[in-house]
């Protein structure tokens, strides 16, 4: 198969294109960041990547016309964005996605859509399932601006797809592992590997009994591989990740933990850290009966090994 992935070269991606490219198929990344995640892969003669936005009408139309499969991840991400930034977000977050839809429509390949958990918005009612209301904050928020751009794009992907258009909608839970973006200011886990790192106090925001469900890489990629290959999976919104929920706080003590740390843990006001604009959510753990049935995958990679194993490659970075 020839695969296209737009935003391969970040955290996601470059793992995503790794695991097509040992499935010895063809693979291109369409990315305009730096190819530092994917820069071991340049050497395979089945890879190869364009730096290049998304919106680059022009040469998204030749890549997806030569592609059997598409992956749409290129997207602008990260807390500093939203709230500092929120233009460029719905610009390349909606348009972006509607022009690679399109493309996709126009030659009939299918088509992988990344979305997020933060589609469901501040809904109370967890776990959270594909059909689970979304409850957002008011547009004058900055900080719903990017739930409201991945939410504009899965309405897209279901208005192609009632066209005809095989397409899945992935819903992505506070994924990590090695890889992550060292500046990523938006991830907690990047956040706290940083502070780790430079023998600093891992600050927790206000009083740390806000949950997440936290993803390791390789079960998140296993899991969108497989959405690319099954027909089942096509015309339906999936949640990816793990049911083992986890405060932060109890995150932030377990990385001091296993990294052997020295470091304290201490809470800090929400507005010590972030501008106005900013909402923190209390809970955020899926439902991922469809995730197992359909996919056929679990994220069965045990928090702690997964903290381990992304500590050491920041260790080693």
């Amino acid at each position: 198969m020839k695969v296209l992935i737009t935003g391969g070269a970040g955290f996601l991606g470059s793992h995503l294109a790794e695991a097509w490219i040992d499935r010895g198929h063809e693979i291109t990344v369409l990315d305009p960041a730096s190819d530092l995640k994917i820069r071991h892969l340049r050497a395979n003669p089945r890879f190869r990547a364009i730096r290049e936005s998304v919106l680059n009408r022009e040469i998204l139309e030749g890549l997806v016309a030569w592609s059997d499969l598409v992956y749409h991840l290129a997207a602008v991400v990260g807390v500093e964005h939203y709230v500092g930034d929120p233009y460029q977000v719905l610009t390349v977050n909606i348009n972006g996605t509607q022009d690679v839809l399109t493309a996709a429509f126009r030659h009939q390949k299918k088509v992988v859509f990344t979305s997020t958990s933060e589609v469901y918005g501040r809904n109370t009612a967890v776990p959270f399932h594909e059909d689970s209301d979304r409850v957002l904050g008011s547009t004058t928020t900055d900080r719903w601006c990017y739930a409201t751009s991945k939410a504009a794009g899965e309405h897209f992907c279901f208005a192609f797809a009632r066209m005809g258009l095989r397409v899945v909608v992935l819903r992505y839970f506070n994924v990590y592992g090695p890889r992550l973006d060292q500046m990523d200011r938006g991830r907690v886990i990047t956040i706290f590997m940083g502070q780790l790192l430079r023998g600093e106090p891992l600050t927790v925001i206000g009083d740390g009994v806000q949950t997440r469900a936290f993803a390791y890489v390789e079960d998140a990629v296993r899991a969108t591989v497989q959405a690319g290959l099954r027909p089942e999976a096509e015309g339906l919104a999936i949640n990816v990740g793990s049911e083992e929920e986890v405060s932060i706080l109890d995150l932030a003590e377990r990385m001091v933990r296993i990294s052997g740390s020295a470091s304290r843990v201490i809470r800090v006001p929400q507005e010590a850290v972030y501008a106005r604009g900013y909402e923190d959510i209390p809970r955020r753990v899926p439902a991922v009966r469809r995730m197992r049935e359909i996919l056929g995958v679990r994220a069965d990679t045990p928090l702690d090994d997964g903290l381990k194993r992304t500590i050491e490659w920041f260790k080693r970075q």
